[in-house]
């Protein structure tokens, strides 16, 4: 297996799973850890909303022994804000501090954060700068393709986060604008790997066992990032691990395993947040699991129906069989 070292932490491998609010929580970290997942981001939280001491951020910096090592990843645009957090909550135990300078909603950009950063590279270098000296803990920086097509410049953006003394860099190959949509862009995350000597991550339309090798030999990239392609499957790390390894795909999940992970994980949500808020989180994740699954389109209406476990576990058997 190929390790990956970001500062003075090092990977079991080089696959990490790529923090997205309302996706990777607790509970769901936890089954991708088990999956073998090398590094887990945790949700992005506001560097303000821990300095107001948001009621809700709480939750979010919960860290379980079993999922470590973790990287918290913290947003915002003010330089002395994000620096004096970092400090703050430097004692909690993850291992690597990474700065959103991805993130496309409308509502961060809107506040100059999240992929919005990537249009003022001298802010970019103030925020790395000072958060990394701020700590002793690596800091690593996700930033996109660029803000627009007008505006592609990751390359740039990636040599300032080096200079600041970041330690690792992920490039997704979608700008701004893009969202989610269309084709990432590989080609970027090569041009950032031939500019930068920090680790680079590739991250964007990896799927796959041979989707994750071909991005290392089309880019060169140090470790793969994997976003959405995660969702209701925790196993694609155990398929990347064994592809690696052998060559060889690994059979997919039975339907009995794909229903005994959703359970695990339903009863994982309501240990951490309780079983009404736990069960209305449920639904989207079954919604993914089940993807493609006969009748699924009937299981996703019936799942938004259920207010409690049993009736969680009663469906799932009822709908699911090999």
């Amino acid at each position: 297996m190929k390790k990956l070292k970001i500062g003075n932490v090092e990977l079991e491998n080089r696959y990490i799973l790529a923090p997205m609010a309302g996706v990777t929580d607790l509970p769901f970290r936890l089954l991708c850890k088990e999956q073998g997942a090398g590094l887990l981001c945790m949700e992005m939280v506001s560097a303000k909303a821990i300095l107001y001491k948001n009621r809700n951020t709480k939750s979010l910096l919960e860290i379980h022994p079993k999922e470590r090592p973790v990287s918290l990843q913290l947003f915002g645009s003010d330089p002395d804000i994000m620096s004096e957090i970092a400090k703050q909550i430097e004692e909690l135990p993850f291992a690597i501090l990474d700065i959103n300078m991805g993130c496309p909603v409308p509502k961060i950009v809107k506040n100059g954060e999240g992929s919005a950063l990537m249009r003022n590279p001298a802010l970019v270098h103030e925020i790395v700068s000072k958060v990394a000296k701020a700590i002793e803990k690596p800091v690593t920086v996700k930033i996109r393709k660029g803000f627009d097509d007008d505006s592609v410049n990751a390359v740039e953006i990636a040599r300032i986060i080096e200079d600041a003394g970041a330690a690792a860099v992920a490039v997704h190959g979608r700008t701004r604008e893009q969202y989610y949509s269309g084709k990432a862009d590989w080609d970027i995350i090569r041009q950032v790997k031939e500019a930068v000597s920090i680790p680079v991550i590739g991250n964007g339309d990896v799927s796959s066992g041979e989707d994750a090798e071909r991005m290392v030999s089309e880019t060169g990239c140090d470790g793969i990032m994997v976003g959405r392609a995660v969702q209701g499957n925790p196993w694609i790390f155990q398929e990347l691990i064994h592809y690696e390894e052998t060559g060889e795909k690994l059979a997919r999940p039975s339907v009995t395993e794909v229903r005994e992970m959703m359970l695990r994980h339903a009863k994982l949500q309501m240990e951490c947040k309780g079983d009404y808020t736990a069960i209305r989180e449920m639904r989207k994740h079954v919604a993914w699991y089940t993807a493609g699954f006969p009748n699924s389109a009937r299981l996703r209406a019936e799942i938004n129906q259920v207010e409690s476990y049993e009736e969680l576990e009663k469906l799932l058997f009822e709908k699911l069989h090999e």
